[in-house]
């Protein structure tokens, strides 16, 4: 009986996982479809570090890490609610990188939040590119 709920619970995982990547890969196309070109982690890395300016506090930057924090696998608390964002990284929050509607709404809000505007296909693509990998 364990062995057979273990069995369960290891497929529901790795079923997860796999949706995870098909939406993430079919965002990926579409990006690429409108326009971006190869993706790039390590830009995405520095995009997600990037800092802009505050512009309802002079002299303040913000970025995704204001929110979400150094490390993606622990919690976040936005800067203005405190509401508490649970963990980016897909590695340790199954629910992340899993329903494609979700991440164009998140990117609609966050980046006309953080980056003045919304972001470009390519900054979508190494975005998603980073976050896969946490």
């Amino acid at each position: 009986m364990k062995i057979h709920i273990l069995s369960i619970a290891l497929c529901a995982a790795m079923s997860a996982h796999i949706a995870a990547a098909d939406v993430v890969d079919n965002l990926l196309n579409t990006y690429q479809a409108a326009g971006a070109k190869d993706f790039s982690a390590g830009n995405g890395d520095d995009l997600w570090h990037q800092s802009h300016a505050d512009p309802e506090q002079a002299g303040k930057t913000r970025s995704c890490v204001t929110c979400h924090g150094k490390d993606l696998r622990a919690k976040g608390k936005h800067v203005r609610t405190g509401k508490v964002i649970d963990p980016m990284a897909p590695s340790v929050n199954k629910e992340r990188l899993t329903d494609a509607k979700f991440i164009e709404k998140w990117f609609k809000r966050n980046c006309k939040w953080v980056v003045g505007r919304e972001c470009t296909p390519q900054e979508k693509g190494d975005l998603l590119s980073y976050l896969r990998k946490q």
